[in-house]
């Protein structure tokens, strides 16, 4: 017999030891996501001193009244165009025809209310017979002549009941300034005007006006509407320029908003009270009249001759209709509404 083959001994093999895994490595942020980081810090630095510089820059008056007793709801500027030369130099003045004329007057008056029945702007009418607090009855724009930005804010306030809460005025220079700023402004123009006292030689039809062409336009009065043509088409105007200033194309590009923001300085000038942020909230409310709003003319009731001179009576139950409700912060009836 042949013997049976037993199994072959196992080898003894120890135990292999193994270590217990290490708990993974927080990763930390990359360069890229550090650099980005500090690149938007910087952003937010400069930003909010190119805002602290162009609110040190603003043009500041003592223009609200101190004795304001009236009130109203919502939020009321008093807008004025100065016809001031005195940013102008002779051969600015010949090129864009505004005359040597010395001192300073009142060409546009508008009141922008903005509330939560959102934004109407109403054109005053410069010739506007109103009470002029310490000078009797007057045009309104004798109130600037007489006692500058916080005699007329007494006698609008007087003339409507509002109350005003921050004031703006535009000269012609700043105007020039910043409609070149933009790239210019698109409007169209319903008729053609040929003014040689402003300047102006346009053609009816859409087209792009440059700070020359459009400060003629705003200026002339050579149409048969004189002064209530006038005030529309600083209306339309005004809310255009609002318009461009404040699109994402002039807002991105720093070609743009960078000579646009140093041109509005020069243009504005703002109660002592106003900052830049509030100039801000005045070209939210302007836009808000482009989307939606309600621009008009101070309702007119005759314009008679007093004291040899051709004034604007307002008609009294549709201006307190119309300013009524804008002290209640109210939209106002279509039936209110100018001229």
């Amino acid at each position: 017999m042949m013997p049976s083959s037993a199994p072959a001994p196992e080898t003894y093999r120890p135990p292999v030891r193994t270590r217990p895994p290490k708990p993974p490595r927080a990763r930390r942020p990359g360069r890229w996501g550090r650099r980005i980081k500090i690149a938007l810090a910087l952003i937010l630095i400069a930003l909010i001193g190119w805002g602290v510089y162009l609110d040190q820059n603003l043009n500041r008056v003592q223009a609200l009244p101190a004795d304001s007793t009236a009130e109203s709801s919502g939020t009321n500027w008093l807008i004025v165009g100065s016809d001031s030369r005195a940013d102008l130099s002779a051969e600015d003045e010949e090129r864009l025809g505004t005359g040597d004329a010395a001192g300073q007057r009142t060409d546009t008056i508008m009141l922008l209310h903005s509330g939560s029945s959102g934004s109407v702007l109403v054109s005053l009418p410069r010739d506007s017979y109103v009470p002029i607090p310490g000078h009797g009855s007057n045009k309104l724009n004798a109130a600037y002549a007489f006692g500058g930005a916080p005699l007329l804010i007494s006698s609008v306030e007087a003339a409507t009941g509002l109350h005003i809460d921050h004031y703006a005025e535009i000269g012609f220079g700043g105007f020039v300034d910043a409609v070149d700023a933009v790239g210019g402004v698109d409007l169209c123009v319903p008729k053609a005007i040929k003014d040689p006292k402003a300047a102006l030689d346009i053609q009816a039809g859409c087209q792009e006006l440059d700070g020359q062409t459009a400060l003629g336009y705003v200026r002339t009065r050579a149409t048969a509407g004189s002064d209530f043509d006038r005030v529309q088409r600083q209306r339309e105007f005004l809310s255009a320029l609002i318009a461009k200033a404040t699109s994402v194309g002039t807002l991105v590009n720093p070609f743009r908003v960078v000579p646009l923001a140093d041109a509005m300085t020069a243009l504005l000038t703002v109660d002592d009270n106003d900052h830049i942020w509030n100039v801000a909230q005045l070209g939210l409310a302007m836009r808000g009249v482009t989307n939606g709003g309600i621009a008009t003319t101070a309702p007119v009731g005759s314009t008679p001759t007093i004291g040899g001179q051709s004034v604007v009576r307002w008609d009294k139950t549709r201006a307190s209709a119309l300013f009524g409700a804008l002290q209640k912060d109210q939209t106002p009836a279509q039936s209110s509404l100018g001229p």
